[in-house]
């Protein structure tokens, strides 16, 4: 299957979903490049726009995801990765989800989540993504 990394500078969305859950735990992306590296690893890696290279998720916290399949939309340019997490969360702010915040009614955002793991102790003082 081809994967149309055409669009948008070569990117494609990866939503990444635990397996045995079904919670999304994050949102990537993903070019040619980190796609045949997450194949042939076994470990999501991702086109990191902020840092313009390839990161394997869990390089520097040790919270790894492990594939577990990846399925590709109609239009062949967006990903479903179902995975397991290695380690207590995904959100480089500490939690298990990067979707850890409601936008109620009214337009004020509340935490719908505990942290699962200190950032700075795994992280130090820096905010890494």
């Amino acid at each position: 299957m081809d994967i149309d990394f055409k669009k948008d500078d070569g990117l494609v969305p990866a939503i990444i979903q635990d397996h045995q859950t079904g919670d999304v735990l994050m949102l990537g992306f993903m070019n040619a490049a980190s796609f045949e590296q997450t194949r042939a690893t076994g470990e999501v890696v991702f086109f990191s726009r902020s840092r313009n290279k390839l990161w394997k998720k869990g390089e520097s916290s040790g919270h790894v995801l492990k594939v577990r399949e990846v399925r590709v939309d109609c239009d062949a340019d967006a990903l479903l990765v179902t995975v397991e997490a290695v380690g207590p969360g995904v959100c480089h702010e500490g939690y298990r989800s990067c979707f850890f915040r409601t936008i109620a009614a009214d337009g004020t955002a509340e935490i719908n989540a505990e942290r699962t793991f200190a950032p700075e102790q795994v992280y130090g003082g820096e905010k890494t993504r």
